[in-house]
């Protein structure tokens, strides 16, 4: 079993790694709830609750017990930035039970059962490791009551077989996280539990838990990104002006050569390409007022053109689920469309969009190798998060 000091050291190191680890692109806040179930081990002194309940001078032949059951844990909170957040829990740690043989007098047995409920208030420290695993530590305080029921035979007789006490104290724990999706995770944790036993003293209760965790309000949010720079703009390719045709030489005693016909070609598609953290905030896909200034600035550009087609792309990174990738990138083509067309008065039969996920990545495989994670591997892909217009027509 850990002991008391060990695991508290624990879970304060964590949060402290947790306070000073280097400043990151932060998710934007929102609330939980979750679920908890495991298996408790309860450290009672069954020794020193049979003295305190008869006095002094007694001495123990046999001793067993039944120190481990189920526990469970209901909980909410709120996660402040990736580092912190504040959880309360109303939790049932389970009955615990023993049975004694005593000596000396009074001569005779006692036996025990203690049930253990109570509420609490966590700070949650998280260090993420990469986009999907994290490391948890937690330190708080939790007040609950502790109900036992005794029984005796022989001569032992208890004033008061059934003491109840309601008490507050620490709890600390460690665990990890790990995000299946952004409106799922799943954590594994060990927690312990100060307790009062009802009769003037403490003990210890372990818990070893699986919890269900749900965000929500996400918005399609994954994990933080780095700070993007501006959209870059591709400048458009200057139309290729056709060659005239050479006039025909004079004929002599022949009609007039009629005219020479110049071939005017249209011009070359124009291709405009936005870093897709510009228009958007961090794994959304509604605009920012910064992306709606620069699709402004485009329509303003293309002001006066006759467009025949235009084709609105997104494109993802390759981190994250491939299906998520590919629905994110085509909600963000869809608002850029929808803006175009209510600000910029683009005809909305003109425009197509797409959504190419994570399948045409600007960066080559070299470029972002395997050993980057976090703020560095997201800093590095991020020419591969963008959203491209291409338009075609005639002023």
């Amino acid at each position: 079993m850990i002991n008391t000091p060990t695991l508290r050291h624990i879970a304060l190191d964590c949060l402290a790694a947790m306070a000073t680890s280097p400043a990151l692109a932060q998710d934007s806040a929102y609330p939980y709830v979750g679920l908890s179930l495991g298996q408790a081990r309860a450290n009672f002194d069954q020794a020193g609750i049979n003295a305190r309940l008869l006095g002094s001078g007694l001495q123990t032949s046999t001793l067993s017990s039944d120190e481990h059951d189920r526990a469970w844990r209901v909980f909410g909170g709120y996660q402040f930035n990736r580092n912190f957040a504040l959880e309360a829990a109303f939790f049932d740690l389970g009955q615990f039970s023993y049975a004694s043989t005593l000596t000396t007098n009074p001569t005779g047995g006692i036996g025990g059962n203690f049930k253990v409920q109570g509420g609490g208030l966590d700070l949650v420290g998280t260090l993420p490791l990469g986009d999907t695993f994290a490391l948890l530590g937690r330190v708080g305080a939790q007040y609950a009551k502790t109900r036992d029921s005794f029984t005796s035979n022989g001569s032992v007789v208890l004033s008061n077989p059934t003491p109840s006490e309601r008490a507050g104290n620490y709890k600390v724990g460690v665990g990890v996280q790990v995000a299946f999706s952004p409106a799922v995770h799943m954590r594994i944790e060990a927690d312990r539990y100060r307790i009062h036993d009802a009769v003037g003293g403490q003990a210890d209760v372990n818990v070893y838990s699986a919890s269900l965790v749900f965000p929500f309000g996400r918005d399609m949010r994954r994990t933080a990104r780095a700070p993007s720079p501006a959209a870059a703009m591709v400048a458009p390719a200057a139309p290729v002006a056709p060659a005239p045709m050479p006039a025909p030489e004079p004929m002599v005693m022949m009609p007039p050569t009629p005219a020479p016909v110049v071939m005017v070609m249209p011009p070359a598609p124009r291709r405009v390409s936005f870093s897709a953290e510009s228009l958007f905030g961090f794994d959304r896909s509604q605009l920012r007022p910064e992306g709606m200034a620069a699709l402004d600035g485009l329509a303003r550009d293309a002001a006066g053109t006759n467009f025949e087609a235009v084709v609105v792309h997104g494109f993802a990174d390759r981190t994250g689920p491939a299906d998520y990738n590919q629905a994110l990138s085509l909600a963000r083509a869809e608002a850029v469309k929808a803006y175009l067309v209510s600000k910029g008065g683009f005809d909305a039969d003109r425009i197509t969009t797409a959504g190419m996920g994570e399948t045409q990545p600007v960066t080559k495989p070299g470029d972002c190798p395997a050993t980057l994670t976090g703020a560095r591997l997201h800093a590095c892909l991020q020419p591969d998060r963008r959203v491209e217009v291409e338009l075609s027509g005639t002023r």
